[in-house]
Parts: C-alpha cells; sequence; structure tokens
C-alpha cells in the first residue's frame, strides 16, 4: 500500500477491519509472522468508524462479534486495541512506534479510500493481505467480469490452489497488555447506545454475531441440509440455506474455513459443488464487480443494453405504483412480496430466490427504474445484515441486467429477465412461506396502511 522503508519499532500492528476474527485470518497470520521474525509482539487495532448507511442493526451485531474476537485473540496472546474514530485518525496513532502495519482488503470505494488514506499517513511499511476470499480477485481477472460463466473457470483454474488449509501460528511475544487504551466490548447494547449511529432499525430476530453462533449454524447446515442443498436451496419455506451470509460480511467466519469443511463433508458431491458455486464463485464475482467497475452502486453504469432497453419502456404502463414509505411497511397488494418484506425487516435476511423476486417487483411497480434502483438500494442496505456488501450491489444490480443477458421483450422490464407471482406458486409451497412471515404472530410491527391499487398512466 505504501514504498515506506523499513523502520525499527516496538510491534507490528495488524489494522482488522474487514476480516474481524481470530482464525482463519490471512492478514492475522502473517502478521504474526513477520512479528515473530523480527522479534517483535503483534496488536491487533480496530477502528470503529462511521460506515455508510449502517445503523444499530448492524453495530450491534458487529459488536457482538468483536466482543469474541477478542477474547479469542487473548487466549492465543494477542492483545486487541478498539477505537472510535475513521481510520485515517485511528490507524495512524496505533501505528505510532510499529516497525510493520498488515491491513486487510475490502473491495467498497469507502474501504480502498480508508486504506489508502491511512497509507500516506503511517511512518512505517503499509501491507494489505487478502483475506475474506477463496482465490484473490487479482489472481482470478484484471477487469469486471460479464458473467459467472466468464468468471468460472478462471476461479475454477487456481481453486486448487488456494483451497488448503491455513496454518495457525504461536506468537512469540505476547501482546494482551499492550493494547489499551480500548473501548469496552463487555456490553455490546451499551456500547451500541453511545455511538451516533440510527437506532430506529431493530436487533435482528435469531441472529446473533460471532464465530460461536456462526459455526454452530453451520455445524447444523452440513449435518442437516447440505446433503440436499442441490434440491432444496432454492425453496424459501424449507430454508434450506446456511444463514453464512451476514457473518461473511462481517468477516466473522472464513470463507475458506466455510469452503474446506463442505468440502470434507459426506453429502453428495451435487450438494457440495452446488454449494461451492454460491460461496466461491458467485460471491467472488460481486467481489469482482466492486473491484473493477468504480459505479457498482449507481443506475447509470449499469450495463449498455440494459439502460437502453429500460429507456425505452420508460413511459410503459405500470400496474401497481408504490411510494417508499409504502415499500418499506410492506403495503403492496402482493402477499409473496409483503412476506418477503417481512422476512427482511424482523430477521435482517431475505431468502435468495426471494430477494431476486422481491427487486423484480420494485422495478415493475415504481415510476421509474432509477427510483425503483434507489429503492431497492435503501432497504436493501437498511435491513440486511448483510447489506452495504460486493454482492448486495452486485445482487441490486443483478435485478437490472447485470451479470445476466437479455431475454424477452415486455413491457416496463424491456429485455431484462422477469419474475411473477405465478412462478412462485408453481414451483413452491409460497403460502406457508406468506403464513409464516404475515401470519398473526408474524405480522409488521407497527401494522401495515392499507395497500394501494391504482393504475399508472405514462406521462
Amino acid at each position: 500500500m505504501n514504498d515506506r522503508a523499513p523502520v525499527h519499532g516496538t510491534h507490528v500492528l495488524y489494522w482488522m477491519q474487514q476480516a474481524q476474527r481470530a482464525e482463519f485470518n490471512h492478514a492475522l497470520e502473517y502478521a504474526i509472522e513477520q512479528a515473530n521474525a523480527l522479534r517483535l509482539p503483534v496488536v491487533v487495532g480496530f477502528s470503529l468508524a462511521s460506515f455508510p448507511e449502517a445503523n444499530r442493526r448492524h453495530y450491534l451485531f458487529m459488536l457482538e462479534g468483536l466482543r469474541e474476537t477478542q477474547k479469542r485473540l487473548a487466549a492465543r496472546g494477542i492483545g486487541f486495541c478498539i477505537r472510535q474514530g475513521p481510520p485515517e485518525e485511528v490507524v495512524p496513532g496505533l501505528a505510532q512506534g510499529s516497525a510493520l502495519l498488515v491491513g486487510d482488503i475490502g473491495y467498497l470505494r469507502v474501504q480502498r479510500q480508508w486504506r489508502e488514506a491511512v497509507a500516506k499517513r503511517v511512518a512505517c511499511p503499509f501491507v494489505c493481505v487478502e483475506s475474506d476470499v477463496i482465490v484473490p480477485v487479482a489472481e482470478v481477472s484484471d477487469h469486471a467480469e460479464f458473467a459467472a460463466r466468464t468468471i468460472r473457470p478462471k476461479i475454477h483454474r487456481r481453486l486448487p490452489e488456494f483451497l488448503k488449509p491455513l496454518k495457525s501460528r504461536a506468537v512469540a511475544i505476547p501482546s494482551v497488555d499492550l493494547a489499551k487504551p480500548s473501548l469496552p466490548l463487555d456490553d455490546p447494547a451499551a456500547l451500541c447506545r453511545t455511538l451516533g449511529v440510527d437506532h430506529g432499525v431493530a436487533a435482528a430476530d435469531r441472529l446473533a454475531g460471532g464465530f460461536t453462533a456462526a459455526n454452530k449454524l453451520l455445524g447444523r447446515f452440513i449435518d442437516h441440509r447440505l446433503a440436499a442443498y442441490a434440491e432444496e436451496s432454492d425453496d424459501p419455506v424449507l430454508d434450506g440455506c446456511s444463514h453464512m451470509s451476514a457473518y461473511l460480511h462481517f468477516g466473522q467466519i472464513s470463507p475458506l474455513d466455510i469452503a474446506l469443511r463442505v468440502h470434507k463433508s459426506d453429502a453428495p458431491r451435487v450438494a457440495i459443488d452446488t454449494y461451492l458455486e454460491q460461496l466461491v464463485v458467485r460471491r467472488e464475482l460481486g467481489m469482482n464487480a466492486c473491484r473493477f467497475n468504480p459505479g457498482y452502486d449507481r443506475y447509470d453504469a449499469l450495463p449498455a443494453w440494459a439502460l437502453q432497453s429500460l429507456e425505452k419502456h420508460r413511459k410503459d404502463k405500470r400496474e401497481f405504483l408504490y411510494a417508499r414509505g409504502q415499500w418499506e411497511a410492506g403495503a403492496t397488494h402482493d402477499p409473496c412480496w409483503n412476506a418477503a418484506q417481512a422476512e427482511m425487516v424482523r430477521s435482517g435476511q431475505m431468502h435468495n430466490y426471494m430477494r431476486m423476486y422481491w427487486g423484480k417487483k420494485i422495478l415493475e411497480w415504481s415510476r421509474t427504474p432509477e427510483e425503483a434502483f434507489d429503492t431497492i438500494l435503501y432497504l436493501n442496505n437498511k435491513y440486511e445484515l448483510d447489506g452495504r456488501d460486493p454482492n448486495g450491489f452486485a445482487g441490486v444490480a443483478w435485478c437490472f441486467g447485470r451479470h445476466d443477458r437479455p431475454w424477452t421483450e415486455r413491457p416496463v422490464f424491456g429485455t431484462i429477465r422477469y419474475m411473477n407471482a405465478n412462478g412462485l406458486h408453481r414451483k413452491f409451497d409460497i403460502q406457508a412461506y406468506i403464513d409464516r412471515w404475515l401470519g398473526p404472530k408474524n405480522s409488521l410491527s407497527p401494522p401495515s396502511p392499507p395497500p394501494v391499487r391504482r393504475k399508472i398512466e405514462p406521462e
């Protein structure tokens, strides 16, 4: 990240930001290796920064994970220091006296900006180590890939090289007492209340943050769900997913750890391959999109064919039209869509198949495609625990044609892929899904306003 000459120091600092875990962390292991070679302690620092669009739901989940990470690092003899403030202020302070600064890698705009700013402000060498993908993004491709089919062979070609266990190193010199002063993590909810973040979104139901919670979920998935993953993962009623996305987003569990455990399981080969397609190929396609497409979160950066088709159908009649408040309240005429919104609002997650349908309907029932794009981003980033993520941005753009191809032309969508409720009823017992999320005990709170139905004439 910078070309600073080697310096003498009292410690090696690992600036933890994306990979928020004490195990299966390539950046941490590299920092330990370098510290041991220099006969210095390694200290882990974390900048509790203001992340765009993050709210109490996200911060609480993250702080629960960091509380556990601090304890797991201490068990390895490594001190952990967390301070509030932007990285360009916090990290240089922590790096004073460091012989080396090691960082992990993030591909969102703000993550890259943080690292570039820190690189300019520290006096020691700064090295970033990729820790949150299986095959390093730069090793796969040097450009934005068109679709999964173009990136898949490139990833598979390198997969045997990188799908290997990561050696855990012992520290030569403990550093637990060196990581001071630090914010207290014993009560994440109390700490969260002191932060200047939006407290309007409640904590997500069912999911607790941290490696232990992720590990238990993964174990149950491998033992009871993985074998049928190829047949059941698309069904929102059967809930056959691993629920790893939030933990991956915050780096609380390593994709390499997950992949190795799935790979060595006794599940059928087709189930293993289907899961690894999602974990490795599809997930790393999102990383590639954010790394090589500066406009990954902008409507005007969608593929040219998609923009042209949507423009052609801009003035098509919309059978229904909803404002953002109605979307947010789950107050449409469609119980399938309302149930998906309720799942996201309450649980911080949405089944992937329903997420695709959910996005397509917002495009269909919004006044303009730009308005639809903004609405999907807003809702996804506000309520999803894995919002504000490369895969989230790629998923939103997919609803508008990215990583896809032209389909049969139809009103409003043009040649963008279309989805409808008939497909849900045909493929799944979708009424069971609706009952789960919109039944008497599972309704949105406060109650949704009545749905609005009105014909929209072209302007």
